[in-house]
């Protein structure tokens, strides 16, 4: 374990971010440039993110390059259970059986038992299901442990991962922060950034999503102040303060797009068409070196499409809260 490595000389898809820290592109579908695992290579080595089923073995490989035999790999955590951010963990754990699983509380029984989340699964994806993602195996409820509001992963010598609680994009997500190097792994939290552009786009799927909640995830992030943002969707960020910025303004853009969309028409086809006009048309164009097949799929997992989708199911939730208040408080005026 722990062999040198040369970070001139990673196989393709390996990046060396300093202070033992290795970014795995895991080539979600075969594609480069969609998910982002991590390796902390320290006393006791923590991936954070798995990928999709299909990725368990780019990073089962490319943890062997980097030194982390079946053995030695010491924690695994996943920011939230969405199948492309954990969808290999049970493969990933029967690959490396002496790894601890970490996941929000929200997200641990369905590690445990996958079934409920593949028949969700099932029914959005449909055949895509298996060519995008493949199916999440069961990993052993006693190898789970799951954390709350926060929690700490032992990296050794000292040094701590510290989860926090950062709901908005789905009710079992968590964002991670280094304690010796304040790098900060945000999940889907901040949305999708485009290494290529350097443009973010929120990630509103439905059916958690939460503005309220998101955009309190985010000042939680400012608040800590980070080093480093680690996306998982793609790589690592280093404009801390003007990305959270970012996030937060083309959030805020899409929900009133979608917003003023309603008000003209309930019909969902409206509201995508009128946020691919205002607001997806702002974003610039991926250059000839992102391949097609690559920005497909990623426009699949954070699309226009599912993205009004995701706001429209809150607005629908916080009409009916409008609602449920007034007819509550019209009943004790009475």
């Amino acid at each position: 374990m722990h062999d040198d490595v040369d970070p001139n000389a990673l196989p393709s898809g390996i990046t060396a971010l300093g202070d033992d820290i290795f970014a795995i592109d895991t080539r979600m579908a075969g594609y480069p440039g969609i998910t982002s695992s991590y390796l902390i290579r320290t006393e006791r080595p923590c991936v954070v993110e798995v990928g999709t089923a299909g990725s368990a073995p780019v990073l089962r490989d490319a943890l062997q390059a980097l030194g982390i035999g079946p053995r030695d790999l010491a924690t695994v955590v996943v920011t939230h259970i969405h199948l492309d951010h954990a969808g290999g963990v049970g493969d990933i754990a029967t690959m490396f059986p002496n790894a601890e699983i970490v996941v929000h509380e929200r997200g641990a029984r369905h590690l445990a038992d996958p079934s409920r989340l593949m028949r969700s699964a099932r029914m959005v994806w449909g055949d895509q299901l298996d060519v995008l993602f493949g199916d999440l195996r069961p990993t052993d409820a006693a190898r789970i442990r799951s954390v709350a509001e926060s929690g700490e992963v032992d990296l050794g010598a000292g040094r701590r991962l510290v989860s926090h609680y950062t709901p908005g994009h789905a009710k079992h997500h968590v964002g991670l922060v280094d304690s010796a190097t304040g790098d900060l792994y945000v999940g889907d939290a901040l949305g999708v950034y485009n290494p290529a552009t350097g443009d973010v786009r929120p990630a509103t799927p439905p059916p958690d999503f939460d503005l309220d909640a998101a955009v309190a995830s985010l000042r939680l992030f400012g608040d800590i102040g980070a080093r480093r943002l680690m996306f998982s969707h793609f790589g690592a960020v280093d404009t801390v303060g003007e990305t959270l910025q970012s996030a937060e303004e083309e959030l805020r853009m899409w929900v009133e797009t979608v917003r003023d969309a309603r008000a003209d028409s309930p019909d969902l086809d409206h509201a995508v068409a009128m946020v691919r006009e205002r607001v997806v048309s702002r974003y610039r164009p991926n250059p000839e070196s992102v391949s097609a097949e690559s920005a497909e799929v990623m426009d699949v997992l954070s699309g226009v499409h599912s993205n009004v989708t995701g706001i429209t199911h809150w607005l629908d939730r916080v009409a009916e809260d409008q609602r449920a208040a007034a007819d509550s408080g019209g009943q004790r005026e009475g």
